[in-house]
């Protein structure tokens, strides 16, 4: 119902070209023929299989052969009533002029004769000239309630179908309900209805399994994507004063209202310090999903579209709440750009408001290489809550990396004089420890040597060999560990 009104306000407001973006062909068009008997508009369909033809009611204008897109629009404009018409999968021609021409001809009718149009499809990429004209409409996704009674309908159907009841516990139905949130109804039936056809039951099973091939469908919109690889802070070594500042704000995060609720960090440092694995342990600490935010995906040549790539990939994020975003690199979409036509700044805007604004629970963990890069305003205090500085690790620190990649590769650390690994490997970074481990079982293999045998010396000659980041970098590794000491809080 909220969806009608919604779009009964932008008819009332004279808008004479409609966009909706949804794979829910269907549901739109049942939304748009009962939006028109309620205002009593002519309603017609135009595909490119069966051209312009009445939709459910109405007089059919076809008038000859309709299946261009042109002929059709001409058609139209020549067409002296008014109504809704609704275009199915004409992205594919809003590159042609002569189409975008009638389109904005038959817009610049509706004052006079009120004609509607609208554009249907799963992806569309307005050009300019008809930017002002047109209004975005987006479908409503299902809420918890409609998510039940989708449910509920399958269950009677597969009982009605095979005479068996459906079984199940609420709990189960609770959790299995949490985890269809951001997806459209038909995606949800259809793995609901999967759910329940696999062996007449909901059980705690089918929960992780909807929950793995829900995020396969958001992962195939490309803007953010979901990271099964999740850690756990054990994995990580160091980073204690992180880790305790999260340690505190874990349990208001989920329960406290929103004035009181952490909000997301932002993690800089060198690279290979373990900021990545840091984002991904506190989704799996805190038992969240993880989204990843891709800012290559949301660039966009068209005038307007990256900025809505990005509030899509927010909103998306919102629906999945309570949840961790990773926004990795972040300094590569925000970075200014004197080329970029004002995109870098327009995308900037939209973040600052998100993060300014929005009520979900969603925890933001930016990670960034480069500091310098970033805009002052992004770092204030309230639109994030904490800026840490990823050093190298101390001595103490390589140590425990070392023997946590020894573990992940069946080795046992203590057949290693860890110590003296640990102080031969000065300078080194996190995933420049995890190299030399794993040059070190390549160099046994060769040697004919079993992994088990890898000894100290092995390991010590591949870290002779390296030459870390902080050699090779050695100056302006220098001057951003100064820049940090006196501006950021340090995560060890």
């Amino acid at each position: 119902m909220q969806d009608l009104n919604d779009l009964e306000l932008l008819l009332e407001r004279r808008i004479p070209l409609l966009l909706v973006e949804s794979h829910e062909e269907s549901r739109a068009l049942e939304l748009f023929t009962r939006l028109a008997i309620r205002r009593g508009l002519a309603l017609q369909q135009w595909t490119l299989t069966d051209g312009l033809r009445r939709l459910g009611f109405g007089e059919d204008v076809s008038k000859g052969d309709t299946h261009q897109p042109t002929d059709a629009l001409r058609l139209l404009r020549e067409r002296p009533e008014g109504g809704l018409f609704i275009f199915c999968d004409l992205h594919p021609f809003l590159e042609e002029p002569l189409v975008v021409r009638l389109l904005k001809d038959i817009a610049l009718q509706h004052e006079r004769q009120g004609k509607t149009l609208v554009l249907l499809s799963h992806e569309l990429k307005v050009p300019a000239e008809l930017q002002r004209l047109a209004a975005r409409f987006s479908l409503k996704l299902p809420d918890s309630g409609q998510l039940m009674a989708l449910v509920k309908e399958e269950a009677q159907r597969y009982a009605r179908d095979s005479g068996h009841k459906v079984k199940a516990d609420s709990e189960t139905l609770e959790q299995l309900v949490a985890n269809l949130k951001g997806l459209t109804f038909s995606d949800a039936r259809r793995l609901i209805r999967g759910a329940i056809i696999d062996d007449g039951a909901i059980t705690q099973d089918d929960v992780p399994e909807v929950s793995r091939a829900k995020m396969s469908l958001l992962a195939e919109e490309g803007i953010i994507s979901f990271e099964y690889d999740t850690a756990r802070f054990n994995e990580v070594a160091g980073l204690n004063a992180m880790k305790d500042w999260l340690a505190k704000r874990q349990q208001a995060f989920l329960t406290a209202e929103r004035k009181l609720r952490p909000r997301g960090m932002l993690l800089f440092g060198v690279q290979g310090g373990g900021k990545s694995l840091a984002a991904k342990a506190v989704a799996g600490s805190w038992g969240l999903p993880l989204l990843r935010l891709d800012f290559a995906t949301l660039y966009n040549k068209f005038f307007g579209e990256t900025e809505r790539n990005l509030r899509e990939a927010l909103t998306l994020a919102e629906t999945m709440a309570p949840c961790v975003l990773w926004i990795d690199e972040i300094e590569k979409g925000l970075g200014t750009d004197s080329n970029d036509a004002g995109i870098s700044q327009r995308i900037l805007g939209t973040l600052l408001t998100w993060l300014n604004e929005h009520d979900s629970r969603v925890f933001v963990v930016a990670t960034a290489n480069n500091i310098k890069a970033l805009p002052p305003e992004l770092m204030r205090k309230g639109r994030l809550d904490e800026l840490f500085f990823v050093d190298l690790p101390d001595a103490h620190n390589r140590r425990e990396i070392l023997s946590i990649h020894m573990h992940k590769r069946g080795l046992e650390p203590e057949r290693f004089d860890l110590d003296l690994l640990a102080d031969a490997s000065d300078g080194f970074s996190g995933a420049e420890l995890e190299q030399a481990v794993v040059s070190g079982w390549h160099a046994a293999s060769i040697a004919g040597d079993e992994a088990g045998r890898i000894s100290t010396e092995t390991l010590l000659q591949e870290i002779q060999r390296t030459r870390p980041l902080s050699v090779v970098m050695a100056e302006p590794m220098a001057a951003l560990r100064a820049w940090a000491k006196e501006r950021a809080v340090s995560a060890d």
